[in-house]
C-alpha cells in the first residue's frame, strides 16, 4: 500500500519580517547584554532556543521512524494514514506512528466501524480472535484521526492497528488522550504521534485461536516539532482503569524509551532531542488550546 507522502514543514508566518523602512541602530554593548539575557533565560528554563528552525528540514516521515532492538520481530507496513511495525509472533503492533495536521482534524469522513484482518500481513489476527474475549479492539492510531480520507479511515480498522484493550482504558484515559492530541494538532499545526503496547518478554495472557497477546500496558509519545519551542511528552497507561487519569500517566519520552527499548525522534538535532525527551511538563501541554 502507498504511504501518505508528507514532506518537511516550515514554520512560515512565525518568523519576524525584516523592516524595509528606516533602520534603528542599537549600541553594540546593549545588543550584547540583550543576547546574554536571552540565552540565560533560555538556559534557566531548560528549553531549546532554536525553535522550529532546528527541524524545518527534517521530514515528518523521519520523525516517525523508530529504532528498535533486533530481537523484536517486526514487519513494517506503510498505510495511507499511518505506519505500523507489526509483530507476527504476538499478532499485535509493536508501534504505530502517524502525523496529525490541523487540516486533518477537520475531516468529515464518517466512522467506518468495520474491523478486518489484513490478508497481506503474515500473522495478522482475525476478527473472531476478539469475540467473547472480554477485551475491546483498541485502536493505536484512532479512527477519528483519519477523518480526512475514506481510505485512511477504512485502513485504521485493520487488526494490524489494533490491540486487546480493557474497556475501562479504551473508553477512559486512552480516549481522553486521543481527543487531547487532536486539540494539540490544531494548536501547533501538526504533531507526530507514536503509540503501542509495552511488550512483555513472556506475555501472560492471550486471546483467540491465534493466541493474540494481551499487553499489560501501553505507551504514547507525542512531538510538536513545529512549535516554538519544540515540545515532546510521553504517557504510560496500564491495560485497565488509569488511576488519576491522563495527567497521572504523563512521563518523559526518555522514560518510555527506557520501558520499551525503542529510540524515538532520533532524526531531531541532538541539541533539541536531548532536552525535549527529558521533559514531562504536562501542565504546559494542558494549557495549550486550539
Amino acid at each position: 500500500m502507498t504511504a501518505k507522502t508528507k514532506g518537511s514543514r516550515s514554520a512560515s508566518g512565525r518568523r519576524s519580517k525584516k523592516n524595509k523602512g528606516a533602520s534603528v541602530r542599537i549600541p553594540v554593548t546593549t545588543l550584547l547584554v540583550l543576547i546574554a539575557f536571552a540565552l540565560f533565560a533560555a538556559l534557566k528554563k531548560n528549553i531549546p532556543t532554536v525553535g522550529p528552525t532546528g527541524v524545518e528540514n527534517v521530514a515528518s516521515t523521519e520523525l516517525m521512524s523508530v529504532e528498535m532492538p533486533d530481537s523484536v520481530a517486526s514487519n513494517q507496513i506503510d498505510y495511507l494514514g499511518y505506519t505500523v511495525s507489526f509483530n507476527p509472533r504476538l499478532h499485535i503492533p509493536n508501534w504505530v506512528a502517524w502525523e496529525l495536521t490541523r487540516e486533518e482534524t477537520m475531516g468529515k469522513t464518517p466512522r467506518y466501524d468495520k474491523f478486518s484482518s489484513d490478508a497481506n500481513v503474515a500473522g495478522c489476527a482475525e476478527t473472531y480472535d476478539y469475540l467473547y474475549s472480554g477485551y475491546d479492539r483498541g485502536h493505536m492510531a484512532p479512527a477519528a484521526d483519519m477523518k480526512w480520507s475514506k481510505d485512511a479511515m477504512m485502513e485504521s480498522f485493520y487488526l494490524t492497528n489494533i490491540c486487546p484493550q480493557a474497556r475501562e482504558l479504551n473508553t477512559g484515559a486512552w480516549r481522553t488522550l486521543e481527543e487531547k492530541c487532536r486539540q494539540w494538532a490544531k494548536a501547533d499545526s501538526a504533531i507526530v504521534i507514536i503509540a503501542g503496547p509495552i511488550l512483555d518478554p513472556a506475555p501472560r495472557e492471550f486471546i483467540g485461536d491465534n493466541r493474540v497477546a494481551v499487553p499489560r500496558s501501553f505507551f504514547k509519545v507525542i512531538l510538536a516539532p513545529y512549535a516554538n519551542p519544540v515540545r515532546a511528552i510521553g504517557f504510560v497507561m496500564p491495560n485497565s482503569k488509569v488511576k488519576g487519569g491522563m495527567q497521572a500517566a504523563a512521563v518523559s519520552v526518555d522514560k518510555v524509551e527506557e520501558l520499551t527499548g525503542y529510540d524515538f525522534f532520533a532524526a531531531l538535532p541532538d541539541s533539541i532531542e536531548n532536552v525535549v525527551e527529558a521533559d514531562a511538563d504536562f501542565p504546559l501541554w494542558s494549557r495549550i488550546k486550539p
